[in-house]
């Protein structure tokens, strides 16, 4: 959203049927919009529909409407929403703004019955609410995944240790090797340049001298391809080598990819399903737990008429007993018939709301774990994916070493056929040949023994060079195993600080906020009201076994008066006025809003429910609130309204 801020983006809504509007489209600007108007003016139910539209469910569908929609066009993007009746209630669909509005529904649609305004006035813990959208058991998961590349990368270092160690011993033996193959070469290029150069210039017989030529040429000619097999044999050496270090290389990524076998992922897609149908579970049951809330609401309002005085129609029965124990205000009870006080059905469905609220707790809390399962899994197949792709290269590699390790094979064995044929025609010419031959022959059996002796020191120094090489490979691999071990650490460190970092930053923010707020509206007599972290674990959180629950720092709320004497003292949470509890949720809700970085994946803040507060309060209260998010709806009367700037853009109809 952060182009759609710097832009200054105008929002439009497209809003049908949504809580009590047929049909509406209203334009925020960025920047601070005010709803001001008296009940049943829609202002709730518009910001019910900015809520839909970025994906929250909580919202209702026109009376007399089987659906509703509303679409949200933000720059260049457009987002629609449709909200369907169904028998277990209403069901949204399309794509909104968040694809998870948990955050939004915590610490930016600041209605009556936000859980965190409400969680302050109630005295809950406030600790769970603010590290709710973070996941421990993955932050735990991601610790020991580090861990495991840790301690991989560090037995590949110390392996790459221990290799260099050995590699300056290997080097002088490779040059020794290198000198002695460099000195029979050279004595075999002097023999072979004496046999060429010998002159046979000796009377025999035509026929010794044809068949003694003959043999003398194939012999020169054996010695010739056998040179060339040995060039041969040398090429397939070094491209062997090559292909290893090639291998090497992405070896070492395969082994550094976290396990993830298939069955895992099978395990993951399981869970998800399973979560899945527990959350379609949930929201229905939710809903049909809103539809009783709400036919409740509108029978104590006044509405369905025909269902009370069907009621009351009804012949004597317990009703009437109850007209004569309670006097006063009394409605009737649509599912006995009995006349009872209003107060107790009331209480029943404060009940049922809290209940309502606990479940749409658990709701979102599967959403959350479907949503780091839908991450793992998408993690694990990629990384299956990738192993199989590296087992392929790394198959094929392994086949076309193998060939050449086949074709070297080959080579090795025509060489030695070669020598064994070289040693024929020696002996063959030999026998053939006279006194005045013997020098020649001399020369041939010394190049034969040297063409031995370079094969077998090449045959080392092609050996001795593979191992060199391999190791050359795994030092070259060592700084980027360094640098991956340092980001690992880093990594690790993070980890380990997170939840000790969050939770420091909420008790700071929040005490920042409120020393901010207690200087601008001036409540009497309140010196201040802060957090503070107690009990804070010395346990890190990688060093809980996995079964243990994972327990923080407990938030503890300071409120801290002064008498009219000047005396300073501690009170509690139930002695603060409603004014001075709305404002305390309200900022621990904007704390939670700046520790998440709601801002930056939620450009809207809603404010609604402030009768509580002065209008003077809440003009400064809204001023402070403006400046962090991109646009800032509030629902205000218009006595309260008129309180605030002038230049602030202002909605007195909707729908």
């Amino acid at each position: 959203m952060d182009s759609v801020t710097a832009s200054g983006d105008h929002a439009t809504f497209d809003v049908e049927r949504i809580g009590g509007i047929e049909s509406a489209t209203v334009e925020i600007p960025p920047g601070v919009t005010v709803l001001a108007g008296r009940n049943a003016t829609n202002r709730t139910s518009f910001l019910q529909a900015i809520m839909a539209a970025h994906g929250s469910d909580w919202t209702t569908v026109k009376g007399d409407a089987d659906r509703g929609q509303v679409e949200l066009s933000l720059g260049e993007e457009t987002y629609t929403r449709t909200l369907t009746k169904t028998e277990d209630g209403v069901v949204g669909s399309g794509t909104g703004v968040l694809s998870d509005p948990t955050l939004a529904n915590l610490f930016a649609f600041l209605l009556e019955d936000n859980e965190a305004r409400r969680a302050v006035v109630r005295g809950d813990e406030l600790r769970e609410l603010i590290m709710r959208p973070v996941d421990l058991e993955q932050i735990r998961r991601e610790i020991r995944d580090a861990e495991q590349r840790k301690a991989a990368i560090d037995d590949d270092l110390d392996d790459i240790a221990s290799r260099k160690r050995e590699l300056p011993e290997l080097e002088q033996r490779r040059e020794t090797l290198r000198e002695n193959v460099a000195d029979v070469r050279d004595e075999l290029r002097s023999v072979e340049a004496r046999i060429d150069d010998r002159t046979l210039d000796v009377e025999i017989t035509r026929q010794n001298k044809n068949e003694l030529e003959t043999a003398l040429d194939e012999l020169q000619a054996t010695r010739s391809e056998l040179k060339h097999v040995r060039d041969e044999i040398q090429s397939e050496q070094e491209s062997i080598s090559a292909l290893r270090d090639e291998r090497g290389n992405l070896a070492a990524e395969r082994a550094s990819l976290t396990d993830a076998p298939k069955d895992e992922l099978d395990e993951i897609k399981a869970k998800l399903t399973d979560l899945r149908e527990r959350k379609r579970d949930r929201s229905d049951y939710t809903t049909r737990l809103q539809n009783v809330i709400k036919f409740n609401e509108e029978l104590l309002a006044g509405e369905h008429t025909q269902i009370t005085e069907a009621i009351q129609a009804k012949p004597e029965s317990v009703g009437d007993i109850t007209d004569r124990l309670y006097q006063g205000s009394k409605t009737t009870c649509w599912t006995c018939g009995s006349r009872v006080k209003q107060a107790r059905i009331e209480a029943t469905l404060d009940a049922m709301r809290t209940h309502r609220r606990e479940t749409i707790a658990d709701i979102e809390a599967i959403e959350a774990e479907i949503e780091d399962l839908v991450t793992e899994r998408d993690a694990v197949a990629e990384t299956l994916t990738r192993r199989q792709k590296l087992t392929e290269t790394l198959d094929e590699l392994d086949a076309e070493i193998e060939q050449r390790q086949s074709t070297v094979s080959d080579l090795r064995e025509r060489r030695d056929n070669l020598s064994d044929r070289v040693v024929e025609l020696e002996a063959k010419v030999s026998s053939l040949r006279s006194a005045e031959f013997d020098e020649v022959l001399d020369l041939h059996t010394e190049a034969n023994e040297l063409e031995f002796e370079l094969d077998r020191l090449e045959s080392e120094l092609d050996d001795l060079n593979d191992e060199i090489d391999e190791i050359e490979a795994e030092i070259r691999r060592e700084e980027s195993l360094v640098t991956q071990r340092e980001e690992v650490v880093s990594e690790l460190i993070d980890l380990r600080t997170r939840i000790d970092r969050l939770e420091s930053e909420a008790t700071e923010q929040f005490n920042e906020r409120m020393d901010d707020l207690l200087d601008i509206l001036g409540y009497d007599n309140l010196e201040r009201i802060w957090l503070e972290r107690t009990d804070q674990p010395t346990d890190t959180v990688d060093t809980i076994a996995p079964d243990d629950v994972i327990e923080g720092s407990n938030f503890e709320l300071h409120i801290v008066r002064s008498s009219e004497g000047g005396t300073v003292y501690e009170d509690t949470i139930a002695h603060l006025s409603e004014s001075e509890r709305e404002v305390t949720g309200l900022v621990f809700a904007l704390a939670g809003y700046l520790v998440h970085d709601v801002h930056e994946r939620v450009p809207f803040m809603l404010l609604d429910s402030l009768e509580a507060i002065d209008a003077e309060r809440i003009a400064s209260l809204v001023d402070y609130f403006a400046e962090y998010p991109t646009y800032l709806v509030v629902a205000l009367l218009p006595e309260d309204a008129r309180a605030l700037r002038d230049e602030y853009h202002r909605e007195t109809r909707i729908g």
